[in-house]
């Protein structure tokens, strides 16, 4: 089982098919163009609720029988993220499809699971509007507004503890 089989016990599916939809209409509207290796990879960053390298998904997709090349994923990513419909999660250096849309002023909260992966998007109007006050207040212009959280999602949490009561009646 991986990570992301462990991390999210749901009809992944719904996921892709949100995404799908999200980046067609999004596209749609910009006149951007969402070639079929753009809609794979986004599928299969959809797909996982774990971020993913450009080489992780190179294989994914290779899995299906047709190799992308790895350079050709690397513009379908930044493609993805210039649209809004992934984000790069910098300290992994990996990506994950956007799960919904953002007021202009939101900051993006990455809660990232040390333990299985699992990445949660969280986003703040709140921490957004008191980041700006402070860039303006400095004289700033932020291109981005994302916060990356490290931690230990429920379910790890719930399974350290269930361990640690066990090996402690084993003592």
């Amino acid at each position: 089982m991986t990570a992301s089989d462990r991390s999210h016990d749901h009809d992944h599916s719904a996921c892709v098919s949100d995404a799908l939809a999200r980046a067609e209409t999004s596209c749609g509207e910009r006149g951007a163009r969402l070639t079929p290796l753009r809609r794979r990879v986004l599928e299969g960053l959809a797909d996982s609720h774990v971020p993913l390298g450009a080489y992780e998904l190179v294989e994914r997709l290779g899995a299906s029988g047709d190799r992308p090349p790895p350079m050709s994923v690397y513009r379908a990513l930044d493609f993805l993220v210039s649209e809004g419909l992934a984000h790069r999660i910098e300290s992994l250096n990996a990506y994950i499809a956007c799960g919904r849309d953002h007021a202009r002023d939101d900051v993006i909260v990455f809660l990232i699971c040390e333990a299985c992966g699992l990445t949660s998007e969280v986003a703040s109007h709140a921490i957004g509007r008191d980041v700006s006050w402070a860039a303006r207040a400095a004289g700033f212009t932020p291109r981005a507004s994302v916060i990356e959280i490290p931690g230990t999602c429920a379910r790890c949490k719930a399974a350290t503890s269930k361990a640690e009561l066990i090996a402690e009646a084993a003592r």
